[in-house]
């Protein structure tokens, strides 16, 4: 006969372990762990916290814990006292707690104090630890080395647009009162916590495939205490911007406990405003000078300006001088010219009027006697020819004129029987009356 074996409620189970745990963890330990993820319910006050162990990057150990409120209040009022800040997310923390075992709820951590100095001192050791592998490898200082171009105006911003710090730098930059322009491009990226560091690195890739467009890098964001800042201590991150081909500022709004990244950037600032203060005071060193060799070059140029023109005015008074001189000169040689020229044009008319009077003119008075003589024989000879060629001489020589109609009748052509003519004589006219036309043979 087989014997039946013992069978146990799972209330009894759970019982007997809540009696184990009471008895073997009567007082509370330290512990050290970080917290994944703190899960405070603000309407209750409580905190349940996610605790981890990583061993290179993997979780090797997890468990639930719990701090209840009044713990709570009293937990981060020490943390605000020694960081700057309460309990949060992605800390080491070193803990006092007991181990409570609950038949519901299971195996948990009851916290009741966390040591904030410990965290301090952990954050501090993944600092130093950072600076020594950079100096060790000859980088630490390497960004500090870059160029800074005369005018920074191309600014590639790693920060999250609903930044206080990256409104701050904004609202700097684009509002001075000189009215510089810079030119700007937000690369988002998460800016605290355990992620913090892969995006801004990514960031930081991206940016470097289009170096050619910016002249600087910002890492901006608001204020922080020493556990949200922690993130800028990773070796990672700050090797990422010691190597950065162009100068990285840093302004991730604090004033104490200098981050890795901060101390590896071309230029840190305690504020994004007092970053953009900086990049301004660039713009206005270049631009002071330029200022003041314009306004010299102004006054040189007025001063020129005024010795050309006092000089131009004693040419302008000289030469005035000088021509009235010559034109007093000229006009002096001009009244002698026209004395000697009337005392010649006097001279001369009286030798061609003694010339006239003594050759000139028995000449011409002989050449006109020659000529009149020579006329005068001319119109005799022509007066004879006119006189042979007049009718009435010929009329007197015993020739008669014929007339028809009051012509000269010149042949017998021209005439016809029965016609009347008239016939001229030198002493009288014949009307007659034509019988007979006989031509000539």
């Amino acid at each position: 006969m087989t014997t039946k074996p013992n069978v146990f409620t799972l209330l009894q189970v759970t019982q007997n372990i809540q009696n184990v745990v009471n008895q073997v963890f009567k007082t509370g330990f330290w512990v050290k762990a970080e917290v994944n993820k703190l899960n405070f319910y603000a309407h209750s006050g409580h905190c349940f916290p996610e605790l981890v162990e990583k061993t290179n990057g993997k979780v090797v150990a997890e468990m639930r814990s719990t701090i209840w409120n009044s713990d709570v209040s009293r937990i981060n009022a020490n943390f605000i006292k020694t960081l700057g800040e309460p309990l949060k997310d992605g800390i080491t923390v070193l803990l006092f707690a007991m181990v409570d075992f609950h038949p519901t709820y299971g195996l948990t951590l009851k916290i009741s104090d966390i040591d904030p100095s410990f965290t301090l001192g952990e954050l501090e050791k993944e600092k130093q630890e950072s600076i020594q592998k950079l100096k060790s490898e000859g980088i630490f200082s390497l960004n500090k080395t870059k160029h800074l171009p005369l005018l920074p105006k191309r600014i590639a911003i790693i920060s999250v647009e609903s930044s206080k710090g990256y409104s701050d730098f904004m609202q700097v930059i684009q509002k001075n009162q000189w009215n510089y322009q810079f030119e700007t491009f937000l690369f988002p990226a998460i800016l605290q916590g355990d992620n913090a560091a892969p995006t801004i690195i990514a960031q930081l890739k991206r940016i470097q495939k289009v170096i050619q467009h910016f002249d600087v890098v910002a890492i901006i964001r608001g204020g922080g205490g020493d556990v949200g800042l922690s993130c800028y201590n990773n070796y990672g991150l700050a090797r990422e911007i010691a190597m950065f081909p162009i100068p990285v500022f840093s302004g991730i709004g604090h004033s104490t406990n200098e981050t890795v990244s901060e101390m590896v950037s071309y230029r840190n600032a305690i504020t994004p405003t007092e970053l953009a203060d900086f990049l301004i005071q660039e713009f206005h060193n270049f631009w002071v000078p330029v200022q003041k060799a314009q306004e010299k070059i102004i006054q040189m140029s007025r001063e020129v300006l005024q010795n050309s023109r006092k000089q131009l005015t004693n040419e302008v008074n000289f030469l005035k001088a000088h021509l009235k001189l010559q034109l007093q000169s000229y006009r002096n040689i001009l009244d002698l010219s026209k004395q000697n020229l009337k005392g010649l044009s006097l001279e001369f008319l009286s030798n061609q009027r003694t010339t006239i009077n003594t050759v000139l003119q028995p000449n011409l008075i002989r050449s006109a006697k020659m000529s009149l003589k020579n006329s005068l024989n001319l119109i005799e000879g022509q007066e004879k020819v006119v006189n042979l060629l007049n009718p009435l001489n010929l009329l007197k020589r015993g020739y008669s004129l014929t007339f028809v109609d009051g012509k000269i009748l010149k042949s017998v052509e021209n005439i016809q029987k029965g016609q009347r003519i008239q016939t001229q004589f030198v002493d009288g006219i014949v009307d007659s009356e034509v019988i007979v036309v006989e031509k000539s043979k």
